[in-house]
């Protein structure tokens, strides 16, 4: 009997994150969401990671309705977002009222399983969004930042899965949001984690260092259960491995994919012309096509590359890319090697643009590092030695408690700062998050003559 192994596909988020910074408009996903739902899927990623900031900030929607709108349209295949665990969607942590209420409206609206992980692979950090999933009805999926560094070993990552076991958790994924797992250890990883737990296993990868098939071939003949991988328009480079070329080979071993390649062409045919637009219009940038094996060198994940890129291009410095890349590892190493995932990696990216570009390491400091520095985001997997500790916070002192423990309910306050325009509990939330995107998207809403202050942005990616 041939093994199964299903597969997660990722072309309505974390694709199209990774390439075309999360900016494809719900009109280009309806279109092929029937097809998309009887290809044979375990489930698709549409929503959370920097999908519901770019809704509002880039493509006014409101990204409640495009959940509801994909779910009507998708009846058989499990509907999966992306979680920051007590930073839900956000870059900070939020109070535990917030993370209870946006979870419950995740499932409701929609949601199947929720992707739930910590930058820091701090467990403390996931204990409330388990839970309020698993009250919800949800299926929790709860992962482990994959990265490399002097603690960050094999032994690590399964004690940190028998925590997420029994903090409740129904499935693990190994979440490689930089592409640097590589083949062996993927085999190695998968196999300790499969004799540790018999919870359903799921593998993400990306392919910009070139080698995540590779990566996925070993973790399948290792044991993984699940594959994450993305359709053919916006695969590869920064993205994940293809999902029609990664299913015609394991077929070819052997394995039972439960996939139907028929509607996955059918999809792919549609999605091409949204692709081409986006590489017209420049959104699509060729170097996120490409394969970087440096990313094995700097442990940076493909969104984070795409996102540098822009930043400096908007300040008409693109010519220094090379010495904020090198920069990167650096600033992670002080910062106690956190894994490069929303929000450390957008803040150790931002200070090593700081650093070089002031020409002075730490001169310029975002108030986010000062707060993860005083232990705001939680515990670092190393701790930040007093050199640069001093440097950046001075005598403060440093919080070990969980926390979100010092942040007082919030909901009540929230409800009534945005009465005004606020139909419903999700357009709440949307202000709990996002609080200027949001005041603006349901103002323009609600009173055709709202006057929308002009403010410059800059995209913001996570893989």
């Amino acid at each position: 009997m041939a093994h199964k192994i299903r597969f997660m596909e990722t072309i309505l988020r974390d694709g199209q994150q990774s390439q075309i910074a999360t900016r494809m408009p719900i009109e280009d996903m309806v279109p092929i969401l029937e097809t998309l739902d009887s290809c044979g899927y375990e489930s698709l990623e549409v929503w959370g990671g920097a999908t519901f900031d770019s809704c509002l900030r880039f493509l006014n929607e409101d990204p409640w309705e495009r959940l509801r709108t994909i779910r009507s349209h998708v009846k058989n295949t499990k509907l999966q977002m992306l979680l920051r665990g007590q930073n839900l969607l956000g870059y900070h942590n939020y109070a535990d009222d917030i993370v209870e209420s946006f979870v419950k409206k995740s499932v409701e609206n929609g949601i199947d399983v929720l992707r739930i992980f910590d930058a820091l692979n701090d467990t403390r950090n996931l204990t409330t969004s388990i839970r309020a999933a698993k009250e919800a009805g949800g299926e929790v999926q709860a992962a482990i930042c994959y990265t490399t560094s002097e603690v960050h070993t094999i032994r690590y990552f399964v004690s940190l899965v028998n925590e997420m076991e029994r903090a409740g958790a129904d499935s693990i994924c190994i979440k490689d949001m930089a592409g640097v797992l590589t083949p062996d250890v993927a085999y190695e990883l998968v196999s300790e984690i499969k004799n540790a737990t018999s919870l359903p296993l799921e593998l993400h990868t990306h392919g910009t260092a070139g080698i995540a098939q590779m990566t996925l071939l070993k973790a399948v003949e290792a044991g993984a259960d699940i594959i994450d991988t993305c359709m053919s328009p916006l695969a590869e480079g920064t993205s994940q491995p293809c999902s029609e070329s990664m299913a015609i080979a394991l077929e070819g071993l052997g394995y039972d994919t439960g996939l139907d390649l028929g509607p996955m062409e059918e999809v792919a045919k549609a999605l091409l012309p949204v692709r081409d637009g986006f590489l017209a219009s420049g959104v699509l940038n060729p170097k996120v096509l490409g394969v970087d094996p440096k990313a094995l060198l700097y442990k940076v994940p493909g969104g984070m590359l795409s996102n540098l890129l822009n930043q400096l291009k908007e300040m008409h410095i693109e010519d220094r890319y090379g010495e904020v890349l090198a920069e990167v590892p650096r600033v992670r190493a002080d910062m106690g090697y956190p894994p490069l995932v929303t929000p450390l990696s957008q803040m150790v990216g931002t200070q090593a643009m700081m650093n070089v570009i002031s020409g002075e390491r730490y001169k310029i400091v975002p108030s986010e590092i000062r707060d993860y520095v005083h232990g705001m985001y939680g515990r670092p997997p190393v701790s930040i030695s007093r050199e640069i500790r001093e440097k950046i916070i001075g005598d403060d002192e440093v919080i070990t408690c969980r926390p979100a423990d010092l942040i007082e309910p919030q909901m009540p306050k929230l409800r009534e700062e945005i009465s005004q325009y606020a139909r419903s509990e999700e357009d709440v939330l949307s202000y709990a998050l996002f609080p200027e995107q949001a005041r603006d998207f349901l103002g323009r809403r609600e009173d055709p003559f709202y006057d929308v202050p002009v403010q410059e942005v800059s995209v913001s990616i996570d893989c």
